[in-house]
Parts: C-alpha cells; structure tokens; sequence
C-alpha cells in the first residue's frame, strides 16, 4: 500500500462529512470525488520595504506560484482531494535590485492529519534565507527535472518534493526515498551551474537546502526518518485510542534522536525537526505521569538546546 492510499485511509478517519458525501455521490450515480494534485499549497507574498516596483508584481507571482505547487502533479501516485497535502509558503522580498530581480526569504511549512481527530500535526518548518531569483510579470513557470531552468522554480520543486519526501516518511518507514531522490536531483543540477545561486552548494554553510538534502539522505539521519514514522504513524495516530501507548513510542522515538545528536551535534535537520515540533511535544506531554516527562526531558534539552525554556516551562 502507497503513501497516498495511508493518506486516504486517515482522510475516512478524520473527514467523516467528505466520506459521507463520496458515498452519497456513488449512490446518485455521479461516481467517487476526481483525483487531483498532491499539495494544497497556500501562498503569500509580501514585499513590505519595496517601493521601486508595482504591488500588482508581487499579486502576479503570488498567483504564478500558487499555480505552480498547486496545479502540478508532482508523482505517478493517485491523490484525491481531501488527501491533498497542506501546506503554506511564505515569501517576503527584501530587496529588488530591478522590476525582474529580487532577494528575499522563503518560509514553508506542511502538516498532515491525525487519525481520529481534526488534529493537524506540523511535519516540515524551514526558513529559507537564500532565495535570489528573477520574475517577469505574466510570465508562465515552467520546470524540468532534467535541467536548471530558473532558480525560483528550482527552489520551489525543491521544497515540493521535501513536502511530499516528508509526509510520506510519516506514514511509511523511510517511504520518501524516492521524493529525496528528486530533491537532490534538484540540488545537482543547480550545480552543474559555473556559479550556482546561494543555498545549492556545500560551501553554503549547514543551514542551507544542499545541507538538507545531503543530510536526511546519509546514514547517519536514519534514526531521524525512523522518528518521523514512529512518532506520527505508530504514535500521533494512536493517541485516540491509547494516549499512553502513544506517548511512549513517540518517547522512545525522540529519544532514539540522540544516535543522530552525537555523531552531528546541532545540526539543521534536527533543528527543523524540532522547529516544528516542540510545542507538540509539550502539548502531549504536559498531561504526562512525572516519570514520563522526566524521562523525555533531559533528552529534549540535550539535542535541543535552542527550546530548553519552552521544555522547562511546559515539561519541568
């Protein structure tokens, strides 16, 4: 069973009105709801400091964008419309050194369903600081996997396939192998470039989408992509019937972490993991017995230094 046939399984959990309605439709004829693309990708872009170029440019890419995560089929796996995957892409421009070419920062984010609730469980939180590109109004975007076009939409299929890589780890062990594997072919093209933009290469630092890929990918993050299975697939979504029992693989799960913490101390994908994480923990957590969250505790603060406050206050 695929990645997207779990996602349907936990839409029938969680979306009872949407299945009720498909059923209905059958009934009448009318056959089950149309497949549609992966991502429901929501888009914003903010220009707040530029003056030297029209707003309706920045209305324009918002929609092109919008357009080009959403409108496109990303995989050969069938997705129907409630099994779409949220997400969010945030892009303020910082600086436009002309009307076609811009320097700014790209925040995304996904989340996906937790059986037997209207929960949504935060899964990627990344803050892109490297997003140079150029945009024509009215101009169409176009990618192809076998060749850098453009760095906008490079950047933007590199942070479809981590979307898509990332939920499907979630509801299978190491189930994004192969959406990895077209994110580094991403990261590869850009640099057969002469002089690639910033964030494709490993001269640009640890925080960088080259790091991001390069790492989940190595053996050392296997315990990570373990985690993320773990701690959604066998845990948040049985939490319903068995907060306990979740709790305690999702412990075992985070606290297995500390495998990947001792070979590469503060490194960014934990720090991404976390990012989007630690405020779910605590929230599980808090209503935990005191040996559980003594157990967990000194772990968290361990490989996640930045959010000891957040842990001590909600778990101390």
């Amino acid at each position: 069973m695929n990645a997207p046939m779990h996602r349907y399984l936990k839409a029938i959990h969680t979306t009872k009105a949407m299945f009720s309605a498909s059923m209905m439709l059958c009934f009448m004829g009318l056959g089950p709801l149309a497949h549609a693309q992966e991502l429901d990708c929501q888009v914003s872009v903010i220009a707040p400091t530029i003056n030297n170029v029209e707003a309706s440019v920045f209305e324009q890419l918002e929609t092109a964008i919008t357009e080009f995560m959403s409108g496109r089929r990303w995989t050969q796996d069938e997705f129907t419309l409630e099994e779409r995957i949220t997400c969010t892409m945030q892009i303020t421009i910082n600086k436009a050194n002309s009307q076609t070419n811009f320097q700014g920062t790209i925040q995304v984010q996904s989340s996906r369903p937790i059986f037997n609730s209207d929960y949504n469980s935060p899964v990627l939180m990344v803050n892109d600081n490297d997003f140079d590109f150029t945009y024509s109004p009215g101009t169409l975007l176009q990618y192809s996997q076998d060749q850098f076009r453009d760095n906008l939409t490079s950047v933007l299929a590199f942070y479809a396939y981590m979307i898509l890589a990332m939920d499907y780890d979630t509801f299978s062990l190491e189930g994004g192998t192969n959406l990895y594997t077209q994110a580094q072919t991403v990261v590869t093209n850009a640099q057969g470039l002469s002089s690639p933009p910033a964030g494709w290469s490993a001269s640009d630092g640890k925080q960088s989408r080259y790091a991001l890929i390069d790492n989940v990918l190595s053996q050392t993050f296997r315990p990570l992509r373990r985690c993320y299975y773990e701690y959604h697939r066998l845990g948040m979504d049985q939490a319903f019937d068995d907060p306990a029992a979740a709790r305690q693989t999702m412990s075992n799960a985070l606290i297995a972490l500390r495998n990947v913490h001792r070979i590469r101390p503060a490194n960014y994908n934990l720090q991404t993991f976390f990012q989007a994480k630690k405020d779910e923990v605590v929230k599980m957590f808090g209503p935990a017995e005191e040996g559980e969250r003594a157990r967990l505790l000194p772990v968290l603060k361990l490989i996640d230094p930045g959010n000891i406050p957040v842990y001590d206050q909600g778990l101390g």
